[in-house]
């Protein structure tokens, strides 16, 4: 199926149980709270905030536009820097970026609520009606293929739209975002708020193929038909366990986990859950299970709590939806005929060499009914292997300022070139990749 122009937000299956299950974990300002809050900000010279965002959003330059009623203005700030401004305001780990260099924290004050006032700026650009900010160039007679329709793939897609080329994304899902879409939980981004944002850049003219799954002859196929690649396809699978008992119903992932509720078809959950894994994605998982009906979820991860991949926040914030934790302990084997009924774990020690060491004695057993998974990706390119775009540890190699692979038709970013990072990360990937292959088309073109 090929929709160059669909209006992807009206695709969205718009549960009311599930917006009602997971509302906003940080509610819009409304007109005169975002004033208010824009009228804090010192408007630092050089602010490291802005030095902060891997995009590299001119953060005191968009919100002096709000202080001063220029919203459109604003949200072209943002968009200048990166495109997917929208989605980044809601899914960002900003305390960890442009809030956390904030400069009032050396007073002791409280950050500028940066997110919430670049959500404002765009949030009102798109309720306005307004045409996207920025047109199509000049047609340059150039074709670019890029596989995944995910944030590294859109912002590449949108560079190459301003320099008049030719951008066609194949996704092997119904609808474009990648983890924007599919992956973020709920209450961060709203599937139907990641579609609104497509739904603009598509007014630059981005083509989308989906349902199209790209192998090695498919690759062939567009690297012949094209003028370059963008390689955008994010990660894999996520990794089993390994242990007996995995194939037994009632054992999911937590992106499928995620994208199950997201796309409505997964409306509730058992009363036992447990999520193995300490990232992000498992506390996203972990929380959602809580706000699906779950009585008890537990998550259980073979090291302690300063090991954990999770930002303190979201631990802090799993905790508060009552989210239960055990340390220290790793999954044995599974209980149960056809079903999940229970998981066998055991207790790990740290020995002095650091390694963990299970102590039998103190296995013990814990009913469940359901299992999430979430003990990261394995790498998405074995279309890739024996051609000429080299892989390390099954990751796309790339010259980090033009996105460029070792065969130079090709360009790469996001998750699958640098093994998995937050959103900014891969659009700032796809935006300089844009700009790379748009040099180098040029390059080629005069020589």
């Amino acid at each position: 199926m090929t929709n160059s122009h669909g209006r992807f937000q009206a695709q969205s299956p718009g549960s009311p149980e599930i917006a009602a299950r997971f509302p906003d974990l940080h509610p819009a300002f409304d007109p005169t709270a975002a004033v208010v809050e824009a009228n804090r900000c010192l408007y630092c010279f050089d602010a490291p905030c802005a030095q902060a965002c891997p995009t590299h959003i001119d953060v005191p330059k968009f919100i002096k536009k709000i202080a001063s009623d220029n919203l459109e203005g604003s949200a072209r700030t943002i968009l200048e820097a990166n495109i997917l401004g929208a989605s980044c305001s809601r899914a960002c780990p900003v305390e960890v970026l442009c809030e956390g260099a904030c400069v009032l924290h050396r007073y002791n004050k409280q950050p500028i609520e940066i997110a919430k006032l670049q959500r404002f700026a765009m949030d009102t650009l798109y309720a306005s009606g307004t045409p996207h900010p920025f047109t199509p160039g000049a047609d340059a007679g150039k074709s670019v293929a890029l596989i995944g329709g995910g944030p590294a793939s859109l912002a590449c897609a949108a560079e190459l739209r301003r320099h008049g080329i030719r951008a066609q994304i194949y996704d092997a899902r119904p609808l474009p975002g990648g983890l924007n879409t599919y992956g973020i939980a709920e209450y961060k981004l709203p599937l139907a708020e990641s579609l609104r944002e497509i739904d603009m850049l598509t007014q630059l003219g981005v083509e989308f193929h989906f349902n199209s799954w790209i192998d090695a002859e498919g690759l062939a196929k567009l690297e012949a038909e094209n003028d370059a690649v963008f390689l955008g396809m994010g990660l894999g699978a996520i990794h089993k366990l390994g242990i007996a008992g995995e194939e037994k119903s009632g054992v999911t992932n937590a992106l499928d986990f995620i994208a199950g509720y997201k796309s409505g078809s997964i409306d509730s959950v058992p009363p036992k859950v447990a999520v193995i894994g300490a990232g992000n994605t498992a506390i996203d998982a972990a929380n959602a299970a809580v706000r699906l009906g779950a009585t008890e979820v537990h998550m259980i991860y073979r090291r302690g709590p300063e090991q954990m991949s999770a930002f303190a926040f979201e631990y802090e914030h799993a905790k508060q939806e009552g989210v239960r934790f055990l340390w220290h302990v790793a999954p044995k084997g599974l209980v149960g005929e056809d079903l999940v009924e229970a998981m066998e774990l055991m207790r790990l020690v740290p020995s002095e060499d650091g390694s963990l060491v299970p102590r039998p004695e103190e296995d013990f057993t814990l009913d469940l009914d359901l299992v999430i998974l979430a003990i990261g990706q394995s790498t998405h390119t074995e279309f890739l292997k024996g051609g000429s775009v080299k892989l390390e540890r099954g990751r796309v190699v790339i010259d980090r300022a033009t996105g460029q692979t070792t065969n130079a038709k090709y360009f790469a970013g996001g998750d699958c070139a640098n093994g998995g990072r937050e959103v900014v990360d891969a659009v700032a990937d796809g935006k300089r990749a844009g700009v790379g292959i748009a040099a180098w088309l040029a390059e080629k073109k005069e020589a």
